[in-house]
């Protein structure tokens, strides 16, 4: 696999890093570790939370051609009194007559 090279460009503002913008400074493939940040209104299955995470996996690490070990996938689960559309939160919502 190409490494990246440290040299600088133009565009390149710190001398120890190559220029992202540069494609002789990128390697074909990124060893980077992919994060992705899911928020979810909470109340949903420990089951389907973790077929989430795992579908949600399996999509970045296909598409981005990286290792799945690599892939990291944050699940965050918002009360729904804390989570509002035009000033309504999801519990307003969702009591009867709503």
């Amino acid at each position: 696999m190409p490494q990246a090279t440290a040299s600088r460009c133009a565009t390149s503002t710190w001398a120890a890093f190559p220029c992202a913008s540069c494609p002789a400074s990128r390697p074909e493939r990124s060893t980077a570790m992919p994060i992705a940040m899911i928020h979810i209104a909470a109340g949903r299955s420990e089951e389907t939370k973790r077929a989430l995470l795992s579908n949600v996996t399996e999509a970045i690490a296909r598409s981005l051609d990286a290792p799945v070990a690599s892939v990291r996938v944050l699940l965050q689960e918002v009360p729904e009194t804390h989570w509002a559309s035009g000033g309504v939160t999801l519990a307003e919502r969702r009591q009867p007559g709503a």
